[in-house]
């Protein structure tokens, strides 16, 4: 199986593995995934032809990913149900040291999670927690099928919407959330990147201007209000710059704006 089959919004996260192989392989790397290069050899033929641009992207997100995949890892650390909103090729499962008794939902296309279980399968991979796949449309009603699958929506929840909001219309992203916040018991976090200068972003300008099949797929999410959207749903915001993350984990900020992750709790 090699990817052949996986929706343009899904092949994504094939380029997203690559680079998360590539920080592996660092000396000074920010987090260890043995497998984002499985995921990246499997899914590699949706390169061919589209080195020259895909590279020139990957170079521009390299850093962003990595310190996302780090900010995020420590998000998610102790939680004890964790839904990974589309997981693309997310190890998380597989790779980080899980509290006892943890729980966590991944909800993506069939055909991702396909390929995903797939490649991990050929790896040998098992979970280090009780991991749940739910093929969903996040677009569509992913949340009955979330609660068929198991979830407790009386328990607090850790969601994760990494690289996802973007990809979104703001009335998309708003459905989400609502369903998000509907099932979210008090104390349940969650968290997305975040940019308050919106398209003028530098590094989304700089990826504007290699141009690319991913960039085509942009939408904008909620946008820069996105902070002010979660205070009036319920939730608690807080925001955070990928620079001052970059300072913390010893790395030179390579993108001088304030873009970065909001991370929000829910109030009583």
């Amino acid at each position: 199986m090699d990817g052949a089959r996986l929706p343009p919004v899904g092949r994504t996260a094939v380029g997203v593995a690559a680079l998360r192989a590539l920080e592996s392989g660092r000396p000074d790397r920010l987090f260890d995934d043995p497998y984002a290069g499985a995921f990246f050899h499997a899914g590699r033929a949706l390169f061919e032809g589209r080195q020259r641009r895909d590279g020139s992207l990957g170079a521009v997100f390299a850093q962003q990913v990595a310190i996302r995949t780090r900010y995020y890892d420590e998000f998610v650390a102790d939680a004890g149900q964790v839904v990974i909103l589309a997981a693309g090729l997310d190890a998380r499962a597989f790779r980080l040291p899980w509290a006892d008794g943890a729980r966590l939902y991944e909800l993506d296309l069939p055909e991702v999670l396909e390929f995903k279980d797939f490649v991990l399968n050929e790896q040998g991979a098992r979970a280090r927690c009780a991991r749940t796949v739910v093929p969903v449309d996040l677009r569509a009603d992913w949340a009955n099928a979330l609660l068929e699958a198991g979830f407790d929506r009386t328990r607090p929840t850790v969601w994760l919407a990494e690289g996802l909001l973007v990809y979104l219309s703001r009335d998309e992203a708003e459905r989400l959330l609502i369903d998000v916040t509907a099932l979210s018991a008090p104390g349940s976090r969650v968290s997305f990147e975040h940019r308050p200068e919106g398209a003028a972003d530098g590094l989304l300008r700089r990826a504007r201007a290699v141009g690319s099949e991913v960039t085509d797929l942009w939408q904008g999410g909620l946008g820069p209000q996105a902070p002010e959207w979660l205070n009036d749903h319920g939730w608690t915001p807080e925001t955070v710059a990928v620079a001052d993350l970059a300072a913390r984990y010893g790395r030179e900020p390579e993108d001088r704006t304030r873009g970065g992750f909001v991370t929000a709790t829910r109030r009583g």
